[in-house]
């Protein structure tokens, strides 16, 4: 089966079906965080390394570090994230923007093999960034639009991906280098947009053989309670393929699910992730004592 592997310059994490599903922290992105954004753009980066290092000690396998801030020098803002972040942290990162220049500037100073985040279905971006990401032996996120936008026909966006996963073979591009974004709608907005995305996943791995991660939070944008939806959703598409996602690790209701869908999905060896996670530390410290617990 697939296997897409991406590095830092000291780790290597591996997304792949029946390994476990790979957890990439999805808090290093000011869209929608003013403060954040505001921060970024005067040059404050605490926030960021804050952020990296809470999410790496919750569990994060990879980090994606986006420096999308309007009219702001996104590429030199995008650089002095990706360097920060790989200072504090070993986990292999996302490199995320939609400008072609922010992603070479990222690729530029970065150790390892990341994760290019993104190319679309667009002619245009396809010829610029597949190059780049064949230059540089990176793997890429293949996100399910093109020039007519977003499709509400699962067909549709399972074409876009294939032309896509085709494109960059002809850059030599292997399938295991294209991890595919079936693009997840809010659920409270269409009723089938979690059907869509297991439909897609399941012929994404039947048919192209390749790797899939999504925008998790998308699906339950606007709801109450929404990280229970969030981490429902996320065990269901695991079920139906899915092997990575751009998450919220410090969410409880999120990550929990993700790790017990591992251990009912046998992914998770003797249960040893879920164990660690949720061993009760006091147990642990009473065996190790030899002693016996008292009371309630």
């Amino acid at each position: 089966m697939t296997d897409t592997v991406v590095s830092s310059a000291t780790r290597e994490v591996v997304i792949g079906f029946g390994r476990p599903f790979v957890m990439i922290g999805e808090r290093i992105n000011p869209t929608g965080r003013r403060l954040l954004a505001e921060e970024m753009r005067n040059g404050d980066f605490s926030r960021v390394e804050a952020d990296a290092l809470a999410q790496a000690a919750a569990g994060a396998h990879m980090l994606d570090v986006n420096a999308g801030i309007p009219l702001a020098d996104e590429p030199g803002l995008l650089a002095q994230a990706v360097k920060l972040v790989q200072s504090v942290t070993d986990v292999p990162l996302s490199i995320d923007s939609s400008i072609v220049e922010a992603l070479e500037a990222g690729i530029a100073v970065y150790e390892g093999k990341p994760l290019i985040n993104s190319v679309t279905g667009e002619e245009e971006v396809l010829e610029r960034v597949l190059p780049l990401v064949a230059r540089h032996g990176a793997a890429v996120v293949a996100i399910s639009n093109d020039e007519t936008g977003i499709s509400e026909d699962p067909d549709v966006r399972f074409e876009v991906a294939r032309k896509i996963v085709n494109r960059a073979a002809d850059h030599g591009i292997g399938a295991a280098d294209v991890v595919v974004d079936p693009l997840v709608m809010p659920i409270g907005a269409m009723g089938t947009a979690g059907r869509q995305v297991f439909q897609l996943v399941r012929r994404l791995r039947e048919e192209l053989g390749v790797n899939t991660t999504c925008g998790a939070s998308n699906v339950s944008f606007g709801l109450p309670a929404r990280h229970m939806i969030t981490g429902t959703f996320l065990a269901m598409a695991m079920a139906a393929g899915l092997t990575s996602a751009i998450m919220n690790p410090l969410h409880p209701e999120v990550k929990n699910a993700v790790l017990a869908a591992d251990v009912l999905a046998g992914n998770d060896r003797d249960c040893a992730r879920w164990i660690a996670e949720h061993r009760d530390p006091d147990a642990v410290g009473l065996r190790r004592r030899g002693g016996r617990r008292r009371g309630p």
